[in-house]
Formats: C-alpha cells, structure tokens, sequence
C-alpha cells in the first residue's frame, strides 16, 4: 500500500508547488503560466528561468539564478529519493523558489 501512496504523494507534492510558483516564474521570463505540469514540466520552467537570469548581468538576477540552481537540484533529487527524504528536499526547493522569487522582482 504505501509504494501506491507514494507516487500520489510525490506528484500532489510537485503539484503544490507548481501551483504556488509556476505563474510568478512564468512573469520573470515573460511567458504564461504552464497549465496542469509534470514534476519534470516543472522542473524544466525553472530551468528555464534560471538559465534566463543566470544571461543577465545584473546582481540580483544572477543571486536569484543560483537559487534557482538549488532548487533544481533538490527537486530533481525528489524525483528518485525515497519518500522520507523527498519532503525535506521539497521543502528546501521552496525555500529556494521563494527566495529567487523575491530576489528577482
């Protein structure tokens, strides 16, 4: 029972924060907000994001860039790790994700 809750889990979880972020990431690159995204259709917008404000030569972007770096990181890694440790990783790509957010603007 618990390997069929996990996955539910893990894609509620990748869910959330997508929801919580992807519109905000989607304004600083100038696009629209994704519609209903994977875990990896996620992690590639903040991909997308960091790889446009790690170009900018500007401070802030560039410190918002390598916040965006860990969060992909972490987020990549909750994609294999096991359900234990997928909540702290989680927690600590939002950390990132607000904090890039906040950097940005």
């Amino acid at each position: 029972m618990a390997t069929q809750t996990q996955p539910q889990e893990h894609t509620d979880t990748f869910a959330a924060l997508s929801d919580c972020f992807d519109t905000d990431l989607a304004a600083l690159i100038g696009e629209g907000a994704p519609r209903n995204a994977t875990p990896a259709g996620f992690i590639g917008l903040v991909e997308r994001v960091r790889d446009v404000l790690g170009s900018a030569s500007v401070g802030r972007l560039q410190d918002a860039h390598e916040d965006l770096d860990h969060a992909v990181t972490h987020l990549t890694d909750a994609l294999t790790s096991p359900a234990g440790d997928q909540r702290s990783l989680l927690a600590w790509a939002r950390t990132h994700l607000r904090d890039a957010i906040e950097t940005a603007r």
